[in-house]
């Protein structure tokens, strides 16, 4: 391999996907895969995460799937048992699971709202805390991905449960990556725009989504491989003096001019 990119290297990593059933998370799982991880596949619905794991072995990959419930730290603990016994401490995590419930605010229940935060926000910490305890006891070091958005930085109606979540997850971060630098684990954010993913792929054909469209710089939406060189960064050692830093792939989306 040429020297240069031999800090991309994650030949034999252990990689816990979130949130790993469709979208981002399935995508994630393939690229991780195909630069010769171990990866884990996690997610409510198994039998989703089953299907992309058989996928990926007979791609030639190394995957597992396990079921996770972000919000219970008792599920996280028993999926990563489970990880453990199988593959190995999880050195590389990438928090993806997330909802929506797009409502205004006035008409949001407390369940639209708890249910939300608590996937898209407490799941982040929850999982990244017990992934750190393992990484720690192992005493090796690792990287933790969190899967943010560009609404927690900028904003659009029908989704305060959703932008207060993300924006927190950028705050964790950064608190995170602090309070874990003395254990050489990293923890950045990703912070993605419109892409083609199966959540919205129905919403794209709409007008006010072409609206949308127009205020993006390069006036399109983004495509899932173009968020590959960032990952490959945050996941491997060329980030090695990278931790707490929130990375915006929009097309220039918060740029837009008012």
């Amino acid at each position: 391999m040429n020297d240069l990119l031999s800090a991309f290297d994650i030949t034999g990593r252990v990689v816990l996907i979130t949130g790993a059933s469709s979208g981002f998370g399935r995508h994630f799982a393939d690229v991780m895969a195909q630069s010769g991880a171990r990866v884990v596949l996690a997610a409510r619905r198994t039998e989703l995460v089953e299907v992309a794991r058989d996928e990926i072995v007979a791609a030639g990959g190394q995957a597992m799937a396990v079921s996770m419930d972000v919000t219970s730290s008792a599920s996280i603990a028993a999926a990563l048992d489970v990880i453990e016994s199988e593959f190995g401490v999880a050195s590389i995590v990438i928090n993806n699971a997330g909802i929506t419930i797009p409502k205004l605010l006035l008409d949001l229940s407390d369940e639209d709202w708890e249910n939300v935060v608590d996937t898209n926000l407490k799941g982040v910490a929850f999982v990244t805390r017990e992934a750190a305890k393992r990484m720690i006891a192992a005493d090796v070091g690792g990287s933790v991905i969190n899967i943010a958005s560009i609404l927690a930085v900028r904003v659009q109606s029908m989704l305060s449960n959703y932008a207060a979540a993300k924006a927190g997850v950028v705050q964790f971060t950064k608190t995170a990556a602090l309070e874990l630098a003395p254990y050489n684990i990293r923890v950045n954010a990703i912070c993605p725009g419109y892409f083609a993913t199966e959540m919205i792929r129905q919403w794209l054909k709409t007008e006010d989504a072409q609206h949308r469209i127009e205020k993006i710089p390069q006036r399109r939406v983004g495509e899932l491989h173009e968020m590959n060189g960032t990952l490959m960064l945050l996941a491997s050692d060329a980030s090695s003096h990278m931790t707490g830093a929130e990375i915006v792939i929009d097309g220039g989306h918060v740029l837009s001019e008012l």
